[in-house]
């Protein structure tokens, strides 16, 4: 409403001949010449910005027609293009970097710079309610300031790419590995707690489980559409906002239920119960909430099957967390080797031994 006010009042003194027009076509072209051998300050999604300002965006210069804030140059009317800058791509500010600090929670536009706890730079690619840069890589980019760099990908993790790409070689692409490492920072203990073996062999579990879940990861939202209606649990004080039909199994680990969406949304800063549709619009966050499931919860036996792993409990108690009263104690033994198979077959290809306690 208040720009509108402006841009009203803007209009009425352009009529009664009070404001001043444009520069004169020479000064217009002068600009344009020099804006084209180099990048004016780069575009601020928090700057107010008023007719006549300029601002550098995507290697390209630009111009304010009128008053604007939070408006991406070159996906406003409000914005005229100047031409390429600084051959063709917009150099990093050098020296500090002055963006704010992420916040959880504040809205963000498209184009919004912020600064993440982990020291590296975050640019929101789409606009969103303050998701968390190293989970939500659809809404965020790193983005390269003052001599930082993009955070590297893999972290360490004992499965590389390679093995990876071996192990689930019909992949859904949605499943990327890129998406599964940058999910990994949420949860620092898993595949990295005890030797190395037991590192090697917790991986193999958790991947040999969604596997199994996945049908090789290539499900990526749940096949038996009629239980979809089913998964709403309209006992819970918040209910099912999303709708009825919206908490059906998504992700490596099918997560289902309204009330672990609230759950995992809560632990992860994501509002998955206002958006479950995230857990298959977005790789990073399927993965964590996988790794939620994984390093937090019992399910239906007596520990994570983190805790399974790391304490020696054996791949067949991770069986039992995640599926056990529907497959251990003789309930579907063909279901529980099918995870079993996995997960001697990962192991070997990561270099290892599955150790004992395989089955529930």
């Amino acid at each position: 409403m208040l720009r509108q006010r402006i841009m009203a009042a803007l209009a009425a003194l352009a009529v009664t001949g009070v404001l001043a027009v444009a520069l004169p076509a020479a000064s217009a072209s002068s600009a344009s010449s020099a804006a084209a051998a180099a990048c004016v300050t780069p575009w601020n999604s928090s700057q107010v910005y008023t007719g006549g300002m300029t601002a550098s965006h995507n290697g390209r210069n630009w111009s304010a027609k009128w008053w604007t804030q939070n408006e991406v140059p070159g996906s406003a009317a409000v914005w005229a293009d100047q031409g390429a800058c600084g051959g063709g791509t917009t150099p990093p500010p050098t020296g500090n970097c002055n963006h704010p600090n992420w916040a959880a929670g504040t809205w963000y536009p498209a184009g919004s710079i912020v600064k993440y706890t982990n020291g590296q730079f975050y640019r929101a690619k789409n606009e969103n309610p303050g998701y968390d840069p190293v989970i939500s890589t659809w809404y965020w980019e790193p983005y390269t300031c003052g001599g930082t760099t993009p955070p590297p990908t893999g972290g360490g993790f004992v499965v590389s790419e390679a093995q990876f790409n071996q192990m689930f070689p019909s992949r859904n692409s949605f499943y990327t590995y890129s998406g599964l490492t940058a999910a990994l920072s949420a949860y620092p203990g898993f595949a990295k707690t005890g030797s190395d073996t037991v590192k090697r062999q917790e991986a193999a579990a958790f991947l040999a489980n969604v596997n199994h879940e996945t049908g090789g990861l290539v499900h990526v939202v749940e096949q038996n559409t009629a239980n979809y209606p089913h998964y709403c649990d309209a006992s819970q004080p918040y209910g099912c906002p999303a709708g009825q039909a919206a908490y059906y199994g998504r992700g490596p680990i099918q997560l289902s239920w309204n009330f672990n969406y609230k759950a995992a949304g809560d632990a992860l800063g994501i509002n998955l119960l206002g958006n479950p549709y995230l857990v298959q619009n977005d790789a990073a966050v399927a993965w964590k909430t996988a790794l939620w499931y994984w390093n937090t919860q019992n399910g239906p036996g007596t520990m994570t099957p983190h805790n399974a792993m790391v304490n020696s409990r054996g791949f067949g108690e991770t069986i039992r967390s995640i599926n056990g009263s529907l497959e251990c104690n003789g309930r579907n033994p063909a279901q529980v080797q099918s995870r079993i198979n996995a997960y001697q077959r990962f192991v070997q290809i990561l270099g290892t031994t599955p150790g004992g306690n395989l089955s529930c």
